[in-house]
């Protein structure tokens, strides 16, 4: 009998799994008709607020092992006994305060007495938290200025196909030091509208204590950080992205949570295990961090109100959930993926699984506009089906793979051994009907430890002849190959497109924060745009470029088309051919072989237009080829000339 999933129906591999696909439909749907929604809404409740119906102060905390419970700050000279909290039958703490109590700007933080003593603690719902520049501690600040911020742009449309910018706002600045929400407004966000992003992912907004964690550590998971700016310079920033057509993802962290004491959420209540697991099984040993425990109704309740919390309060238009694998798994991706059974009965954390199901569930019924993307590198089925038909929930998973395939092969493969139909599999092949994010490099390959796709190419070479007019091999191979491997891999991977910020014109120098070991220097935690705007530089060329990708393929609706069809691989020659969009692309990765009246199938008859090629002068290539030359493929074959390490497309006329 025919299985009534799609996802099974889409995969006959799956028939087997139909009961254990159908029991994780069944736990959501059960999970999901308790009135979840009323669940997710403690950042109403919870921490310090104002109540201006009744024009006082209200703090509540859930807190069931704690003692006593009391609010300190600069209002009471941090007096542990001056306001005490009262506690309920069900660990929730409560106190009310007269509305001259506390102003904008207090500080304070809560009193806990536990089994593990008498501590100062950040609440877990800090809204706003400012560091001493002196002792580094982060305190809990009042953000409660005279007047609201009022918000002047709605939200453009759910884009198709997003063309993602991944960007840090402390490294977007080019001076040395921590770029501001008000500097990324103002001159970052113009710059990716002008290239033709649709979508910006933001990263590291959550506060965190060490800023090298690039914001994966979070500790105060509704406090935006304070180092770059105020709870209103984020509003005003996402505010101004929606006015410019772009839709703003939020980079977030609930796979984990830093193990900080003073500034985290571990222990709060006095005991091991306040929202995490106890034990073993509360820490990631790779990480050096912390895990929830998705199974309990208030770990539950807190992280789904931070999903509520960021797209009510701040108006962002949906996440990138970071580290799906380490959730989904008790072993946290530490296997090879190598047969179905590793989905669904081998180490699976089924109490995650329900929980990412109901916080897309819950992403939508707040905002059935709202885009959710996946860091997954397992292949678990379903991850971008709807949960009620046992799948996760998300729209687009994102394609792990192509990056680390681009870096090894260029780390350790000669060009002239490239194998096209290895990385024709790799781009093309995933789950039918789940939709990927391409990418050939993201902040991974950006990081110190590792290199972007310009520095793997063209290394300390880029120091020295990235001038115009200086010729020089080995950059002329990179900027050849970082435009060709760009096109191939965001026109036959995937149905998205990411790049990080500062790839797009191939950054020269990988990204190191501040820290002891380069005597906490800014210099490689920022971003050279002069570098791309510089017209005597050849970085200009390679941006030049990508905005040329991106407005391909928003006018042909190419990411939005079915997926790429190969039509020819040639491993003599090293080059290969496909269609997309009513497109085609032809790419001649051979290091010196340029092949005239180059001949291929095209699978129908017509004439064809060049349309693009990445030597044309504007991106810095090397000027052999003739826009808009018309080819006629009348017996289904064209025939044109093909540079080396060369891309061209052509459109049907």
């Amino acid at each position: 009998m025919e299985s009534e999933l799609a996802l099974v129906r889409d995969d006959p591999w799956l028939t087997p799994y139909t009961n254990a696909i159908e029991a994780r439909r069944d736990r959501f749907s059960e999970a999901w008709g308790t009135g979840l929604r009323s669940e997710a809404q403690l950042h109403r409740t919870n921490g310090l607020l104002f109540d201006e119906e009744n024009q006082q102060w209200t703090y509540h905390e859930y807190a069931p092992h704690a003692h006593q419970l009391s609010l300190v700050g600069d209002f009471n000279n941090w007096d542990n006994n001056a306001h005490p909290a009262t506690r309920d039958e069900h660990g929730n703490w409560h106190l009310t305060l007269p509305a001259d109590t506390l102003t904008h700007l207090s500080s304070y933080k809560v009193c806990v007495v536990g089994d593990n003593g008498t501590h100062h603690r950040l609440s877990p719902f800090t809204r706003y938290a400012l560091q001493n520049e002196d002792t580094h501690e982060f305190t809990g600040t009042v953000w409660h200025p005279e007047e609201t911020y009022q918000w002047k742009n709605e939200a453009p449309p759910k884009p198709t196909a997003p063309r993602i910018y991944e960007a840090h706002i402390g490294l977007a600045t080019e001076r040395e030091g921590v770029g501001t929400y008000d500097e990324f407004r103002t001159f970052v966000l113009p710059r990716i509208a002008k290239l033709g992003y649709d979508t910006v992912q933001l990263m590291a907004i959550a506060e965190h204590p060490y800023y090298g964690s690039f914001g994966y550590h979070v500790a105060n998971f509704f406090a935006p950080s304070s180092r770059f700016g105020t709870p209103d310079e984020l509003r005003a920033m996402v505010d101004e992205a929606h006015g410019l057509g772009i839709t703003v993802v939020l980079d977030l962290v609930h796979s984990h949570t830093v193990k900080n004491f003073a500034e985290g959420i571990r222990e709060f209540d006095g005991q091991e295990g306040y929202l995490l697991h106890s034990g073993p099984a509360g820490e990631h040993e790779q990480w050096d961090s912390l895990l929830f425990d998705y199974g309990h109704p208030a770990t539950r309740g807190f992280l789904l109100s931070n999903l509520a919390y960021w797209l009510e309060d701040f108006r962002f238009d949906g996440f990138r959930f970071d580290g799906v694998t380490s959730m989904l798994y008790h072993h946290h991706g530490d296997t090879t993926f190598d047969h179905y059974d590793k989905y669904f009965y081998d180490g699976v954390d089924w109490s995650s699984v329900t929980y990412l199901q109901l916080a897309n569930a819950l992403i939508r019924e707040i905002n059935p506009q709202a885009l959710t993307i996946a860091e997954d590198f397992s292949g678990m089925p379903g991850c971008c089906q709807p949960p009620e038909e046992g799948g996760l929930g998300f729209d687009y998973r994102l394609g792990m793979g192509i990056p680390d395939h681009w870096i090894k092969l260029l780390k350790h493969t000669p060009d002239e051994q490239w194998d096209l139909n290895v990385i024709w599999n790799q781009l093309s092949n995933r789950r039918f009907g789940e939709k990927t994010v391409a990418y050939a490099e993201s902040h991974d390959q950006a990081l110190v430890g590792d290199k972007t796709l310009a520095f793997w190419l063209m290394d300390k070479e880029m120091y020295w002849h990235m001038k115009k007019g200086d010729e020089n091999p080995i950059i002329d191979r990179g900027i050849a190959f970082h435009k060709m491997i760009r096109l191939l891999t965001m026109i036959a991977g995937g149905e998205a497109w990411l790049s990080f910020i500062g790839n797009e014109f191939g950054h020269p120098e990988w990204l190191d924060f501040p820290r002891e070991g380069n005597d906490w220097s800014y210099k490689y935690a920022r971003r050279q745009w002069s570098l791309a705007d510089n017209p005597k530089l050849k970085y200009g060329g390679l941006q030049n470029f990508e905005g040329a990708m991106l407005q391909l393929v928003r006018d042909h609706k190419v990411l939005e088309s079915a997926p790429a069809q190969l039509l020819n691989i040639d491993q003599e020659n090293l080059s290969i051919q496909f269609e997309r969009a009513n497109l085609i692309f032809a790419l001649n990765f051979h290091p010196h072989n340029s092949i005239a009246d180059y001949q291929f199938s095209t699978h129908v008859p017509g004439t064809f237009r060049h349309l693009l090629d990445t030597d044309q002068p504007e991106f810095d290539g090397l000027e052999r080829l003739t826009p808009k030359t018309l080819h006629h493929a009348l017996d289904g074959h064209l025939s044109a000339y093909l540079p080396a390490r060369c891309a061209v497309v052509f459109e049907k006329v």
